[in-house]
């Protein structure tokens, strides 16, 4: 069979895409208490499909590999990618349905989240052909274990560098944490690896098998242990409506940075500040900025 020209792109994200129900509420609901929510929020989301929104809205050349079903979900998520600019040659259709996530939003930010997916299985290694992609930089979620641990070990061999994004400790965020060159980890993931909560302790640890290493830790900002050196970054103070997609949004800045060529502690601000200004929006993936808005607002910080 013969192979397509390689499309080349500056990153591509790798691992889940669902569908987001965001509502704005006044309180989280206790048992049998029915409630309304003041505002509703329909869009594309998931770790990585956002992370390659975030790319394309920076100025870079983004693509999504994952699954999405043949349904209204999946059709309306895929025409969104499209619609921001992403490649979708990557993106797996199927009979199952799309995943689903379902949200509820306080005032002050603060989230409950429900994900729902429903009879899915794992895209199998071979189920997308990669072989008509060429990026710069790969950025995985861990969600699609058994296509991404070929292509890690394919980037390493061709000099592709490689991320991370490792929300929570599980099977596949365990497979490919030390297959990747830039290990970026959750707050509760760290606190998981080592069965306790001192992330310094948990950078250390890190850090013995990777020479990069990032724990975001929310609105304390994150720290970071590279080349022998270690350091903090504070978290920019935004009046946060909505979390969602901000991790999403942190590490698709992280990749493009990469692909800029940023200096490392620039590359951790300008990521930082696309994470916060996610959060001044309802929903995440509206609240994912443009380079411009970063621009202005670092030069306002």
């Amino acid at each position: 069979m013969r192979i397509q020209e390689r499309k080349r792109v500056d990153v591509l994200c790798v691992g889940i895409g669902c569908w987001d129900l965001v509502f704005g509420v006044d309180h989280h609901f206790g048992p049998d208490e029915k409630g309304f929510a003041s505002s509703c929020v329909r869009c594309g989301g998931g770790v990585a499909s956002n992370a390659a929104v975030a790319v394309a809205r920076l100025g870079y050349r983004a693509a999504y590999a994952g699954y999405l079903g043949c349904d209204q979900y999946g059709e309306e998520h895929l025409q969104e990618l499209i619609h921001e600019g992403v490649y979708t040659d990557w993106v797996s259709r199927g009979e199952w349905p799309t995943s689903l996530a379902v949200l509820l939003v306080k005032p002050d930010g603060s989230r409950t989240v429900v994900n729902y997916r429903s009879n899915y299985r794992y895209l199998q290694e071979g189920s997308i052909d990669f072989r008509t992609c060429e990026p710069k930089v790969i950025l995985f979620d861990g969600h699609e274990p058994d296509v991404s641990s070929p292509l890690a070990h394919y980037a390493r061999e061709h000099g592709i560098p490689t991320i991370l994004d490792a929300g929570s400790l599980h099977a596949g965020t365990e497979t490919l944490m030390n297959k990747v060159d830039y290990l970026i980890v959750s707050e509760k993931f760290a606190h998981h690896f080592i069965s306790e909560t001192d992330e310094k302790k948990a950078i250390e640890k890190l850090y013995q098998d990777h020479a990069a290493v990032v724990i975001t830790l929310g609105e304390r900002g994150l720290i970071w242990k590279r080349n022998g050196t270690k350091g903090h970054l504070p978290a920019f103070q935004v009046h946060c409506v909505d979390s969602t997609g901000a991790g999403d949004a942190f590490h698709g800045a992280f990749a493009a940075g990469l692909v800029g060529g940023m200096g490392w502690e620039n590359l951790l601000r300008y990521a930082s500040a696309v994470g916060a200004l996610c959060c001044t929006r309802l929903g995440g993936r509206p609240g994912i900025p443009t380079h411009e808005a970063v621009e202005q607002f670092l030069s306002q910080a």
